[in-house]
């Protein structure tokens, strides 16, 4: 479904720079945009040098924004490729007073131009779009090529939380993510460490749909 674009969409986004950064778009092939480092330096982008989390793929925010409110003393990276959802994730941030979580409009492939090595120490995906079929895998959040890319990214022993709603994608991701060298734990039917919920869980668990969800921790050798 195409999302309308919002009234004043581009006065919204510089009125939000705050807690939102824009992807420039000056290289658009992937892989000479990450060979072209612009490392996000996060003691000066959040004013501390607590340690940093990362939701891909944050839609509206309600997670990340509750995240954050309840961590205060960690930071948090929200990264959402649409300017029209992400500037409603921005504008909430705002409203709920929370400074600890920046906002990245950007495509998740271009991540490793931004973030640095071992400098993310938990990793949310919740909710991405299955794109199912074989045609569109590249375009899955935990196809094998962004999964090495958080890998990179993690510090050691650090973890990636995923939840979708789509058994295929989830058989899919727990594939991937063993294959990638992760240590794998399915938590669809245990206490979930995290209980925030997203938009989309709350929905989905009122109307008694089932969830699926995965713990993948970053092992060392």
């Amino acid at each position: 479904m195409r999302i309308r674009r919002k009234k004043h969409l581009e006065e919204r986004l510089n009125n939000a720079k705050d807690n939102l950064i824009i992807a420039p778009l000056d290289i658009q092939n992937v892989k000479q945009a990450i060979l072209d480092k612009k490392y996000f330096d996060f003691n000066k982008l959040f004013g501390n040098n607590n340690k940093v989390e990362l939701e891909i793929g944050c839609g509206k925010g309600g997670f990340i924004t509750e995240m954050a409110k309840q961590n205060q003393n960690t930071n948090f990276l929200a990264v959402e490729l649409i300017s029209n959802i992400i500037i409603m994730a921005s504008d909430n941030a705002k409203k709920e007073s929370v400074t600890n979580v920046k906002f990245f409009s950007c495509g998740a492939e271009y991540l490793p131009r931004y973030i640095k090595p071992k400098s993310i120490e938990n990793i949310y995906l919740n909710f991405s779009p299955p794109f199912s079929g074989k045609r569109y895998e590249n375009r899955r959040l935990t196809n094998p090529v962004l999964l090495n890319n958080y890998k990179e990214f993690l510090v050691d022993n650090g973890c990636i939380y995923q939840k979708t709603d789509d058994k295929e994608f989830f058989e899919y991701s727990y594939n991937q993510f063993k294959q990638c060298g992760y240590e794998v734990m399915d938590t669809s039917n245990t206490e979930n460490e995290i209980q925030i919920k997203t938009e989309y869980e709350k929905k989905f668990r009122e109307l008694g749909l089932p969830i699926y969800s995965l713990k993948a921790k970053k092992t060392t050798l």
